[in-house]
């Protein structure tokens, strides 16, 4: 099954420029299989308990659910947890993808998460400052982040299946914004302080946001688009 391509804004398709590949097949670029002119960047809002590859693993959804006939040679550009949401990044541009991983670029990711329990200010002070995490054995503390208390609930898709919480017990949102990826590092942060993670979403990746853009479906970036990725700056 391939998702339509068009990005969906506010509810309604928008109709966007379809680019020939130059090659002898009569196939959009973004889709054909042999084309080596240009380099195709995808933004893709990956669901709940989605693996975040191509490559079978079980019975668990893969991104090859949702796309078929794409250039072999695009790929995720890192990775979300099976159990966490939002944007992932796939492209056949090794130079970007060399860019957005490299530690040295410090390039921001940010979060909308939902914890357990109503979270303090002195919590998010701890998050904002840095705290110390476990990773495969060693203590890491982590660099500053840009953290804030969500006043509502973000307006966002309910996951399926929904969030499982205690009813006897609140639950708030936060915004994280990290410069660095570390494994499961969000829920890692926020057990830290007393507060673990119950939903976890990628919202945005440099400038690039989620708004607009359903489970399951994705957008073509074009050149514009694309620079936004490395922008610091984002809420």
């Amino acid at each position: 099954m391939l998702t339509n391509p068009s990005f969906i804004e506010s509810g309604s398709p928008q109709p966007r420029r379809t680019f020939f590949c130059p090659c002898s097949n009569p196939l959009p670029a973004w889709l054909c299989k042999d084309n080596r002119f240009m380099y195709q960047y995808i933004l893709f809002h990956k669901p709940y308990h989605v693996l975040s590859q191509f490559s079978a693993e079980g019975d668990k959804k893969t991104l090859a659910h949702f796309f078929s006939g794409l250039n072999k040679n695009i790929y995720p550009v890192g990775r979300l947890d099976y159990d966490s949401e939002g944007l992932l990044l796939l492209t056949d541009d090794k130079t970007v993808t060399h860019k957005l991983l490299d530690p040295e670029s410090g390039h921001t990711r940010t979060y909308l998460v939902q914890v357990d329990g109503d979270i303090t200010d002195p919590a998010i002070r701890k998050l904002s400052a840095g705290v110390d995490i476990n990773i495969d054995g060693r203590t890491w503390h982590t660099k500053k982040a840009v953290v804030e208390k969500l006043k509502e609930p973000p307006e966002i898709d309910e996951r399926n299946p929904p969030v499982r919480f205690r009813k006897s017990i609140p639950t708030s949102w936060i915004t994280l914004a990290l410069t660095e990826g570390k494994n499961r590092q969000v829920r890692r942060m926020t057990a830290s302080v007393g507060f673990p993670t119950l939903r976890l979403i990628r919202y945005a990746i440099g400038g690039l946001k989620l708004d607009g853009i359903k489970p399951g479906s994705f957008k073509i970036l074009d050149d514009t688009e694309k620079e936004l990725l490395f922008r610091k700056k984002v809420l």
